[in-house]
């Protein structure tokens, strides 16, 4: 398992949402497929097909609880996590 997967379901499970690096969700954002601008210390992510707009601030080194919640319920409506490995 990649960190990457580790870090998507780490946000997924939803228990340590105040603990995610702010730099690793904005990978994560990116891989999924958003595209990323910064204005100042906002971090703004559009994808196409995604009607929300995420626009993300860090809290030092970590995200923002609430904003990961919202990157949570995108991710899940829009099913941009994938299906799990069957192993």
């Amino acid at each position: 398992m990649t960190a990457h997967d580790k870090l998507l379901e780490r946000l997924l499970r939803g228990t340590s949402d105040g603990s995610i690096p702010f730099d690793a969700l904005c990978h994560l954002l990116e891989r999924l497929g958003f595209q990323g601008r910064i204005r100042g210390s906002h971090h703004i992510f559009t994808r196409t097909g995604v009607e929300e707009i995420l626009n993300l601030q860090p809290r030092g080194s970590l995200a923002k609880a609430y904003q990961v919640k919202q990157v949570r319920n995108v991710i899940v409506k829009y099913r941009l996590a994938g299906e799990p490995d069957e192993r």
